[in-house]
């Protein structure tokens, strides 16, 4: 993989090509963020649990698991560039499958489509992702990816309020109208919500096919792939499988938790306002919330990372404040409490570019697998919201946010100590 591209092209180059990796970014977090909403308004649709309505979080983050290492295996067939208009035509699909779903409002196929919809969006990550870090000199990496998060976090601030204005814009009235209803009528009107959904998805389905043709006749440069034979003569490459390196396995796990608890915040707070007596048309724009403090952490990081602090320290500090702000959420009431849920983005923020640098340090030939790996830990926002789900039905919803203690506690944890688990042969 070249270290840089920049010495090989001008400003002009340069700038367009981040500009295109950075509306790829702001993709993943439109349609990432949906879920937030999604999850409120399958609910009502579909007459779900709070358990049954986190199953949208599952399936769409248990793709990144299912499909790490295949779309690495498409990767190598397809090239980068064909790899990502690949998978934004898989998006596609996966927004299309919407369309029957809503039609016959069975929760199944909607869950079918957000699978698809992950699977396209696991491919098109570990496309371009790479290009983080080539389109520039590799030790201001950590400064792109995180102007490359803000553009993702934005974009998940604005998804939920474009759709929640199609779907849900009369959600209170709507759910007060259903509780006067007979039988028939009511199953008349959840029909109509579910088809509500189907516009959006067209216009998604269509955009995200063009830009497939787009990035494939784009000037982005192709990702030359080093031989991982030239892997061989690293000083560390004698370890004889990945799991001799536990200061990645501990990371990948640290990941896992963090995804975790990134997705409730981000998911489960318009259904968590909701549940406390918060009107809908309040409500469904508190994922927007999450996400801004999101952005408010990346700018810090900008600012601060690593003129005045370093990594390790960053992602200490996120789990500690991951920790305070949680036990404020839970023992305090009404807005007081969902602001400090929303503020978990700020805690949040940085976890995922400090974890990264810290748990592929001196993996070798062994950095393909540890990736995916890491990739894989994608899986924890499929699991935790689940949890989070269960125990909101069980205990109530605010109580169920105890949760998120133990996985800042993994992060604290890897942060003092786990990053420097010694290598083993």
């Amino acid at each position: 993989m070249q270290n840089s591209l920049t010495g090989n092209s001008n400003r002009k180059s340069y700038v367009l090509s981040i500009s295109i990796i950075g509306a790829l970014f702001f993709i993943f977090g439109f349609v990432t963020w949906l879920n937030g909403i999604l999850i409120p308004y399958l609910k009502i649709a579909c007459e779900l649990t709070n358990y049954q309505a986190l199953f949208v979080a599952f399936a769409f983050y248990i793709s990144y698991f299912v499909m790490a290492l295949p779309s690495s295996w498409v990767l190598k067939k397809t090239g980068f560039k064909k790899g990502m208009m690949l998978g934004l035509w898989v998006m596609s699909i996966g927004t299309l499958i919407f369309i029957p779903a809503a039609m016959t409002r069975i929760y199944g196929l909607f869950l079918t489509g957000l699978f698809v919809m992950g699977t396209g969006l696991s491919i098109l990550q570990t496309a371009s992702n790479p290009y983080a870090t080539i389109l520039g000199p590799r030790e201001s990496a950590a400064k792109r990816i995180s102007i490359l998060g803000i553009c993702n976090k934005l974009a998940g601030a604005i998804a939920p309020v474009i759709l929640a204005y199609y779907i849900l814009h009369d959600g209170d009235a709507f759910v007060e109208k259903l509780g006067t209803l007979n039988e028939a009528a009511r199953l008349a009107e959840l029909d109509i919500l579910a088809e509500r959904v189907i516009g959006p998805y067209i216009i998604m389905t269509i955009i995200l096919f063009l830009l497939g043709i787009g990035i494939r006749y784009s000037p982005l440069p192709e990702i030359e792939v080093e031989n991982e034979e030239e892997s061989k003569n690293n000083e560390i490459s004698g370890r004889k499988n990945i799991f001799a390196f536990p200061h990645l396995l501990m990371g990948v796990i640290a990941l896992f938790f963090y995804v975790g608890a990134e997705v409730i915040a981000g998911d489960t707070i318009i259904r968590y306002g909701i549940s406390i007596g918060i009107e809908i048309a309040q409500a469904k724009a508190f994922t927007s919330y999450t996400l801004i403090s999101m952005v408010a952490g990346y700018i810090i990081g900008i600012i601060l990372i690593p003129k005045y602090i370093s990594q390790r320290l960053a992602l200490l500090s996120s789990g500690i404040l991951g920790v305070l702000f949680t036990l404020a959420a839970v023992y305090t009431t009404g807005l007081t409490s969902v602001f400090f849920i929303a503020i978990l983005g700020l805690a949040n923020a940085l976890v995922w570019p400090a974890i990264w640098p810290l748990a592929i340090h001196n993996l070798g030939s062994f950095i393909k697998t540890g990736s995916a790996l890491l990739i894989m830990a994608i899986a924890g926002g499929a699991l935790l919201p689940l949890i989070w789900g269960k125990l909101a039905d069980a205990w109530g919803s605010q109580q169920a946010y105890l949760i998120l203690i133990p996985s800042y506690l993994i992060i604290i944890y890897y942060a003092v100590w786990g990053y420097k688990l010694k290598t083993r042969n």
